[in-house]
């Protein structure tokens, strides 16, 4: 069994959940996920089984559109609802729609980010939510990050209350913490933040409309029906220029030589080269060898 499964992570789960019960349903070790959602989380998260896992790296590289709720009023411990208060303003608040609307455009294009306590990211060889939960805080580095595009949700045109929640949609790169982006929001409009709610609707090539249930694949099974829903190594990396390989090439190829540089990689990191549609090698630019370019993955042909 080769491809990649688009699931529909429920709440509740971690990542690794999923890829635990996916290796016993389906029969097969070679499961990975694609870029880890927090056990709240729902969402968009791609499996990658057999040949797929040599891919998985791009795939959690790939951009990721999300819907979340911003409250506006408290801020916590982890950024989102299930930490302890932090802050807390109890004031009566009125923002306008163009209040919002200014704050979100000021966090569109290239931003910086500084990961919460409570994240994986490694800081001296330990995750900082271990530092977190011994109440330890760590000088964190601080990274870049790009929002594609940062929509409101609603309708109307004022937020009135003493919290105040309004749904977002964000599409943006690899690295983004949404938590993090609600607080940056709240502090824009002047107020603590945290994120109340967060769901994943696509994950590179993949949409909430593709993806199936836990439950779902182990009927899909039980009816030998999987591969229905298995999407195939190409499909993930259609982004890519694909080049058919031919006589002049295919042994050169086939055995992952390095090569003059392909016109294609002046406008792309990498190319997919194939025969009758299936991918054989991804090659990008040599690291330290002008105008050649090197096999990053061999699939082996079976």
């Amino acid at each position: 069994m080769n491809g990649i499964l688009p699931l529909w992570k429920e709440q509740g789960m971690t990542s690794h959940d999923c890829v635990f019960k996916l290796r016993k349903i389906l029969k097969t070790k070679r499961v990975g996920h694609t870029g880890t959602l927090d056990p709240e989380v729902t969402g968009v998260l791609p499996i990658c089984i057999g040949q797929a896992t040599r891919i998985a790296e791009y795939l959690t590289d790939a951009g990721k559109t999300y819907e979340a709720v911003i409250s506006i009023g408290v801020s916590t411990t982890t950024e989102d609802a299930q930490g302890e208060i932090v802050e807390r303003d109890t004031s009566f608040k009125t923002l306008t729609r163009q209040d919002v609307l200014q704050a979100l455009s000021s966090l569109t294009g290239e931003i910086e980010q500084t990961p919460p306590m409570y994240s994986a990211v490694k800081v001296n060889g330990k995750k900082l939510y271990e530092y977190a939960r011994k109440g330890q805080t760590v000088e964190r580095p601080t990274r870049k990050v790009s929002i594609y595009s940062l929509d409101l949700l609603e309708g109307v045109q004022k937020f009135e209350g003493e919290e105040i929640t309004f749904r977002v949609r964000i599409a943006c790169s690899k690295g983004t913490y949404i938590r993090t982006l609600a607080v940056q929001i709240g502090e824009k409009l002047g107020f603590p933040a945290h994120m109340a709610f967060l769901t994943r609707i696509t994950s590179g090539t993949f949409s909430k409309d593709d993806c199936v249930t836990l439950e779902q694949v182990e009927k899909l099974v039980s009816e030998r029906k999987i591969d229905e829903v298995i999407r195939p190594v190409e499909y993930a990396l259609s982004t890519y220029p694909f080049i058919e390989i031919d006589e002049s090439n295919e042994k050169q190829i086939l055995n992952g030589q390095v090569l003059p540089a392909h016109a294609f990689l002046k406008k792309s990191d990498k190319i997919i080269f194939s025969k009758e549609g299936k991918v054989l090698a991804v090659y990008v630019q040599h690291p330290t060898k002008e105008g050649l370019m090197k096999p990053e993955k061999m699939f082996p042909q079976v």
